[in-house]
């Protein structure tokens, strides 16, 4: 597993991209990411992708990446969430959250 440990919190530090399918465009997803990665202390990147599906990119501590992987299986209230495609990454050192 392609981890590191932050030197500021001593925590483990990960990264994963992931695909989400449904009706997940139009919906609010991407900004509603956004607001959620901020809450939750992840940082990346969101787009919507030309199949329909929306991919994102989530970095930081465990706990924050893996809640906001949990939250992409639900999306926000509009969206409707078939399934989600996990990739692990290896981290960058990427800060702040960016819709694409």
């Amino acid at each position: 597993m392609d981890a590191i440990r932050s030197s500021e919190s001593g925590s483990e530090v990960i990264a994963r991209e992931v695909a989400v399918f449904g009706r997940v465009q139009g919906v609010f997803f991407r900004a509603t990411c956004k607001e959620e990665a901020e809450r939750s202390g992840a940082s990346g990147w969101a787009r919507n992708e030309s199949d329909g599906s929306v991919r994102a990119l989530f970095e930081g501590p465990t706990k924050a990446v893996e809640s906001m992987l949990d939250w992409c299986g639900r999306g926000p209230s509009g969206a409707v969430v078939d399934r989600t495609q996990v990739v692990e990454r290896k981290p960058s050192g990427v800060h702040g959250f960016s819709l694409e």
